[in-house]
């Protein structure tokens, strides 16, 4: 994890500078859910620096499980402490049992609520999904909200292939409070508890994006639509 943490802080030093706000509002210790909004593939290193440089702290990134089963990439998500996530799993906290642990282990957990890359045009967040909730109901851990904005200038979610390292990319940060969740302290998982979570960490999330930008975000989240249903062709069964 070190050396990691070493070589990325030298190579991104290259191609981007640097905005922290908020890290006061990170806890230096202890278990706790950093849930992000995520606007490019080069995110997860990007956000690295700031809880590495901003908080003090080493990030662990979840990580689809079927990553850890590629020989070396399995070895270097391995090494570096990274936790997998079983998404085809039919027990949906067996599928966030290793983040769950790392969470009661006192490590920082960052989560892209997401799920994946927006797609919003404008670099909104979108809908969240409902683990992150899942996370903070069975951990009690402190769900810090996390906007930045920036990446999306060295790699964007769509259309360019190759990033764009000069001119150097400035990415700006701003974490919140943690989300006031009280209410649902105790409560069963349900889907409709577990829903009003994950809107409440999202508006959150979507409020500080807002003020790193200067506008004024959009009333709803994006929803990404849904691809087409394959055309059942005649004489195939439904």
């Amino acid at each position: 994890m070190r050396l990691a943490i070493v070589i990325l802080r030298n190579v991104q030093r290259c191609f981007t500078t640097y905005d922290f706000r908020g890290t006061e509002n990170v806890p230096v210790a202890g278990g706790v859910i950093l849930a992000a909004n995520h606007i490019s593939l080069v995110d997860p290193p990007i956000v690295g620096r700031f809880t590495v440089d901003g908080v003090g702290r080493a990030p662990y990134f979840l990580a689809k499980s079927e990553l850890f089963k590629i020989p070396l990439v399995g070895r270097v998500l391995r090494g570096a402490g990274q936790i997998p996530v079983y998404r085809h799993s039919a027990n949906a906290a067996l599928a966030l049992r290793d983040a769950a642990a790392a969470i009661r282990e006192g490590k920082l957990v960052v989560v892209y609520p997401e799920g994946t890359t927006t797609r919003d045009p404008d670099y909104w967040p979108m809908v969240g999904k409902t683990g992150v909730a899942r996370l903070a109901l069975e951990t009690g851990a402190p769900v810090i909200p996390l906007a930045h904005f920036g990446s999306q200038l060295i790699l964007p979610n769509a259309g360019r292939k190759r990033p764009k390292l000069f001119p150097r990319s400035r990415v700006t940060f701003l974490a919140g409070p943690p989300v006031d969740l009280a209410a649902y302290a105790g409560l069963a998982p349900t889907p409709d508890v577990l829903r009003a979570m994950t809107d409440a960490i999202m508006v959150d999330v979507r409020t500080l994006l807002g003020v790193v930008r200067g506008e004024t975000p959009p009333a709803t989240f994006y929803v990404p639509p849904r691809p087409p249903k394959p055309a059942v062709e005649p004489g195939q069964a439904d």
